[in-house]
């Protein structure tokens, strides 16, 4: 059986197909890994004392739930969501629980309290971004549309940049680009936060 994309090489061959896999993943597995993922961001956030959290409102087979921003406010820490302005660099506001959250374009959730600006993405402490895949290095692959590209080199200086990705979607290497923000960590179900570059 070959490995997780050896025969893919450029990113439209990627994403489409780790696209398909999120959609056949059964319910039940979902579930799972999101109760796994919730256990190790909580537990992760707790030994960094970090205290505010770019978070997203997971869509198309995203990992995470609801119930983990819910979790994470829980614990006393200042959440913030992405709020989608055409092509510019993402927008930020308060999560504040789910009746804070009302539908957006490309069928996303947001919250509906006051912008913080581009800017808001310097007040968090760590970066939760999802991704279809990250590699070892560091690169991420996300959907395609640049948002989170234009939004990264806004993020505080030492803040902490984690990609959540389910464990099949931690891989040896994918293609890059030049402009693509390396992240620090990523998350995943099993493995919980593995701190990037995986030195081998």
């Amino acid at each position: 059986m070959s490995s997780l994309g050896e025969t893919w090489t450029t990113k439209v061959e990627w994403r489409r197909a780790l696209r398909r896999r999120r959609r056949e993943l059964a319910g039940t597995t979902r579930s799972a890994e999101d109760r796994a993922l919730r256990g190790a961001l909580l537990s992760w956030l707790r030994e960094r004392g970090i205290r505010t959290v770019c978070g997203y409102v997971p869509v198309r087979g995203e990992p995470g739930s609801p119930e983990t921003l819910d979790a994470v406010l829980a614990e006393g820490c200042r959440v913030l969501l992405p709020v989608v302005v055409g092509a510019e660099p993402l927008d930020w506001a308060d999560y504040t629980g789910p009746d804070s959250l009302r539908p957006a374009d490309l069928g996303l959730l947001e919250p509906a309290g006051p912008r913080l600006g581009q800017r808001g993405i310097a007040e968090a402490d760590a970066v939760l971004i999802p991704a279809l895949a990250v590699d070892h290095r560091g690169i991420r692959l996300g959907q395609g549309g640049g948002h989170y590209d234009r939004s990264l080199p806004l993020a505080a200086p030492g803040a902490l940049l984690v990609g959540v990705v389910r464990d099949e979607e931690f891989v040896a290497q994918l293609p890059d680009e030049p402009h693509d923000v390396r992240l620090d960590a990523v998350l995943t179900p099993e493995r919980g936060v593995v701190p990037l570059p995986v030195v081998t």
